[in-house]
């Protein structure tokens, strides 16, 4: 008997949106159902629904910062472009230029992986349902990209490089 053949109302709310099943999937956000399929509740209670206040109050539009939304995405959007041609760069360019190539691309790959990891956390640690622990998380993430970068730095400085290291293993 397959699972779409279950006529029973007492069929699992949280196996729908696993299976793709129903409307729910397209109702809830997915943070909140993988959140409830893993069992883990919200630290801070929801309301009802999560919404807040009644269908006339107006929206509370957020004051306009450059560093959240459009100007954000094409940030985002333009280091992952610029990546492309950086990957090659270090490999192509003159001897004497290649460390300064290979920093910046080191500099790019960072401060990508660290937008994309935002952008994670964001999404499936909202700070309204997860409160100090999104905190928390951004902070970890924030320490750890500033560790990596450290150790970039000094294998950079001290050793051969990423690059360096990416053609010893080519050659390897």
């Amino acid at each position: 008997m397959s699972f779409r053949a279950v006529t029973s109302p007492v069929r699992s709310s949280l196996a729908r949106p696993c299976l793709g099943l129903g409307a729910i999937r397209h109702s809830i956000p997915a943070p909140i159902v993988a959140a409830r399929h893993l069992g883990i509740p919200p630290l801070i209670a929801q309301p009802p629904g999560g919404i807040v206040g009644t269908v006339n109050d107006a929206v509370e539009i957020p004051p306009p910062d450059k560093l959240h939304g459009s100007y954000h995405w094409t940030f985002e959007r333009l280091i992952a472009v610029g990546l492309v041609p950086l990957t090659v760069a270090p490999f192509v360019s003159d001897a004497a230029l290649a460390p300064a190539v290979d920093s910046v691309l080191v500099a790019t790959t960072l401060v990508h992986s660290y937008f994309g990891l935002q952008s994670c956390i964001i999404d499936y640690i909202p700070k309204r349902e997860f409160g100090k622990v999104h905190d928390a998380c951004m902070w970890l993430l924030l320490g750890g990209t500033i560790v990596t970068g450290y150790g970039f730095y000094k294998f950079e400085t001290e050793d051969i490089g990423l690059t360096g290291t990416i053609a010893k293993a080519w050659k390897a």
